[in-house]
């Protein structure tokens, strides 16, 4: 097969990174690679100048302790033509006032303005995607519809893109961000060549939704259900029986079954199966065994484990893991070796 020629012209783009001390690293890294490998692909060229900018500059302690260098602050990095806010959970708490300055100037007269996790919380701040389409991770968007209400949440969304706004979901969707800019730019054909370098889908199938089914329902409308929600998300093992929720929300269990009707379409019953089931989904990738996944996460025995799998999944919790799981030990495999 003929490789394809170099494009003519190629215009490099300068991509500005918001990062912060506890950021996280992939949300930095993952996106970093892709430009990188977008530079190589065909034969080289300069496609993409990057440059990590934060309040200070010097250097940048990131949530998992690895030390980024080399950092420069926004005005000693100059104008920039793609920003990119990386995300870390303290974001969703409070985004501080350095992190906003920082973002709010590069993104002042950038062309496009980007964000991975929960860096979409600073874009929410600065009021940017007021009125806009957007995502985060899963994990947060019922706290980002909450908090900022003109911003319209998709929590299925990989990533989404209104007008100059791009953000993205949770943490390795930040290469599939990433790549949407490279094809943006510079065609499928980079897009596809860097996506099989790094080994990873240029579109990848499916939303969020299939490692987060909890995720799948939107967000809560009224303070019961949300109290509701909360609690199970919280404790999926927990009793979470349609008395026990009714009284946690200070309502009737018929009012409560209505209430789960209108806002998510679906049984008290249902709902909580299918939380307990993103947690069992969780559990089996972190290396636990189909029996301990199903007792910690409420869904008790094997067998109402599998049933629960092949109803919502169309799998087995065997060949789930199959699929998805990374080859490392598991802590059953160590607290047996250990035993």
């Amino acid at each position: 097969m003929s490789k394809s020629p170099p494009e003519p012209h190629i215009r490099t783009r300068r991509v500005g990174f918001v990062v912060y001390d506890g950021v996280t690293l992939l949300d930095v890294t993952g996106p970093l690679e892709v430009l990188h490998q977008a530079n190589r692909a065909h034969g080289g060229g300069s496609r993409y100048e990057t440059v990590l900018v934060s309040a200070s500059g010097g250097q940048v302690m990131t949530a998992s302790g690895v030390v980024l260098a080399g950092v420069l602050t926004a005005a000693d990095a100059g104008a920039v033509d793609t920003v990119v806010v990386a995300g870390a959970d303290h974001l969703v708490d409070e985004v501080p006032e350095d992190v906003l300055r920082v973002a709010g100037a590069l993104a002042k007269d950038a062309g496009r303005v980007a964000s991975v996790c929960s860096g979409a919380f600073v874009l929410a701040a600065l009021g940017m995607l007021d009125g806009r389409r957007a995502t985060t991770h899963w994990r947060h968007a019922a706290a980002m519809a909450r908090r900022y209400p003109k911003v319209e949440v998709e929590p299925d969304a990989l990533h989404v893109t209104d007008g100059r706004y791009l953000t993205s979901a949770g943490i390795s969707a930040g290469i599939d961000l990433a790549l949407a800019l490279v094809e943006a730019d510079h065609g499928p054909e980079t897009a596809r060549a860097v996506a099989r370098e790094l080994v990873v889908f240029l579109q990848r199938p499916g939303g969020q939704s299939q490692f987060s089914t909890a995720m799948a329902t939107p967000p809560a409308r009224s303070e019961p259900m949300r109290v509701v929600a909360e609690a199970v998300v919280a404790d999926p093992a927990g009793d979470h029986s349609l008395p026990g929720l009714a009284a946690a929300a200070a309502v009737s269990p018929r009012h409560l079954t209505r209430l789960f009707q209108s806002e998510f379409h679906t049984t008290p019953g249902r709902w909580v199966e299918r939380v307990r089931l993103d947690r069992a989904q969780q559990l089996l990738l972190d290396g636990h065994s189909i029996t301990t996944a199903a007792r910690l996460s409420g869904l008790g025995s094997d067998e109402t484990l599998r049933r629960a799998f092949a109803r919502h999944l169309g799998t087995t919790p065997t060949e789930y893991r199959r699929r998805f799981q990374a080859a490392r030990a598991t802590p059953d495999a160590v607290e047996r070796a250990t035993s």
